[in-house]
Formats: C-alpha cells, structure tokens, sequence
C-alpha cells in the first residue's frame, strides 16, 4: 500500500504549467513541522516535494498561495538519475490526489485562522463561494 497524507504550509506560491500535451501540472514544496522536538531544541521541519496534475494542479494555483497551510493525499514517488558529475542522485515526490483547506481566510482581514484544523481532528473543509469552483 503506497498512501501518505501530510499537512504543512507552502514554500512558494504554486505554479501552473502545462506539458507538450496540454495537461496541467504544479509542482511545489510543503514544510511539514515534525512531531517530536527535543527538550531546547528548535522545531524540526521537513521540505516535502509535491507534484498535482491536470484538475488538481489548476485548483491549487487558483485558491492557494505561499504561507497557507494545506492538507495533501496522494502516494510516494522515487526515482533516480545521474548528475553532470556522474554522481547517482535519488528523487523523493509525492503525488497528489487529493487537495484540502486546513483553515479559513478571514473574511475581514485576509489573514489566515487556524480553526479548522485538520490535525487537530476537525475534518471541517472550506470551500470557497465561488461559482466556478471545480469539482472532480
């Protein structure tokens, strides 16, 4: 079974490209605080690469941006290849197939709550009003 679920914040506001045939693609990184810190250690965090496709992608680069946090479901990728130095390097992604809201822009501000939580057990998700919303 290849499953992973994660939730963290975006690195960098999200890209949408497309490849020789059309279908779109993003990828992008998510820091993912470790759960476990030694006693007078700072937060451990973990730069997670992501790759969405083709609706998921889209919907990403529309409704998120850097800084917010972001529940994503998918499944491990690895590879690898070799350098310009002939050096053999591994590759770690996920892909995405799934996409969540962890919390709720406030309507007044524009900043960001932490209310809906994923984490915390609140399986709340936001949609945004917006008529063209896609759903897949």
């Amino acid at each position: 079974m290849n499953v992973i679920a994660l939730v963290g914040r975006i690195t960098a506001d999200p890209e949408l490209k497309h490849t020789q045939s059309g279908i779109a693609v993003s990828r992008f990184s998510i820091a993912v605080d470790r759960a476990y810190t030694k006693q007078g250690e700072e937060k451990q965090v973990d730069f997670i690469n992501v790759v969405a496709w083709r609706n998921s992608a889209e919907f990403l680069c529309k409704y998120f941006s850097k800084g917010q946090r972001i529940g994503v479901q998918g499944s491990v990728r690895t590879g690898s290849y070799m350098d310009e130095n002939g050096i053999k390097r591994y590759t770690f992604e996920v892909y995405a197939d799934r996409l969540e809201f962890v919390e709720r822009k406030d309507k007044d501000n524009g900043s960001s709550s932490g209310n809906s939580d994923l984490s915390a057990g609140q399986n709340e998700e936001y949609i945004p009003n917006d008529d063209d919303l896609p759903f897949y």
